[in-house]
């Protein structure tokens, strides 16, 4: 089995120092989470950005900023910025970080209803730009998929050759109005995808640890992080993206997976530094 690949979500979009005041939203205090998070044992870290005062943004600016910042202390950690963004930008707000060129970035890969009037779009039109300049830019996707038929959207635009192989999908289980995070769906989005595929889950707030202790044990890989989830264990706040990531460090050594540096990841998902 290969080694497991952690990604840290370090502060998402969402979530905010009133959920938890570990939260980081300046460029000092995502530096920092991200590096808890490589020390600990993640050699990816997936980032959103966030103005000073916690708004979300997809400044190209503001994501140079915060990388330029995470490379000074985890100079070999792979940065994985979002075009998910925030419910409600644009196309071009979104795509700002892939024009920074980062080894990989989210590829979300249809529509999800996140609750009440929120509709997260990503129209089949909007997912062949986003790949597209995702090609032009030598970025690798990370397909987001929150259900079934966003796997099969996937596998369409590759076949299209909109979608580059070898292919990463990241499941994101239990979101409102996607998949649940059970093992049943779990396996059945595991099983629709290609043998040569890779995939990691990302499975919200309580969900997150049992489901990856699924991913480890069937040999898939692990993201946690605050943007999925702000607890440790039921009642006791995280106080860092590093705490999260040791958790699955412990659960990943218990079943036998060896952790993968950067390095190993960079091989096991086909990226070229």
């Amino acid at each position: 089995m290969e080694k497991l690949i952690i990604t840290a979500a370090i502060c998402g979009a969402e979530v905010t120092k009133e959920h938890n005041p570990s939260i980081p939203y300046t460029v000092e205090e995502i530096a920092k989470e991200a590096y808890e998070a490589y020390k600990a044992g993640a050699s990816i870290i997936h980032l959103h950005v966030r103005e000073d005062d916690g708004k979300p943004t997809q400044s190209k600016e503001r994501f140079k900023a915060c990388m330029d910042a995470i490379k000074e202390l985890c100079p070999d950690a792979i940065i994985q910025p979002s075009t998910g963004g925030a419910v409600g930008m644009t196309d071009d707000e979104r795509l700002q970080p892939v024009f920074l060129s980062p080894e990989m970035a989210s590829l979300d890969c249809g529509t999800c209803n996140f609750g009440g009037d929120e509709i997260f779009i990503n129209t089949e039109n909007m997912i062949i730009n986003f790949s597209q300049k995702m090609i032009e830019h030598g970025v690798k996707p990370e397909c987001e998929v929150f259900d079934k038929g966003m796997i099969d959207m996937a596998l369409r635009l590759t076949k299209k050759g909109y979608i580059q192989e070898p292919l990463h999908f990241n499941f994101v289980l239990g979101v409102n109005g996607g998949i649940t995070a059970t093992p049943r769906d779990f396996l059945f989005m595991r099983d629709s995808i290609p043998h040569d595929a890779t995939f990691t889950i990302s499975a919200l707030g309580r969900n997150q640890f049992p489901m990856a202790a699924m991913a480890i044990i069937t040999g898939g890989h692990v993201r946690v992080g605050f943007e999925d989830n702000v607890y440790l264990e039921k009642g006791v706040l995280a106080k860092s993206n590093g705490e999260l990531v040791k958790k699955v460090v412990r659960l990943a050594t218990e079943f036998g997976r060896e952790i993968a540096t950067p390095e190993d990841a960079r091989r096991i998902l086909g990226l070229k530094k």
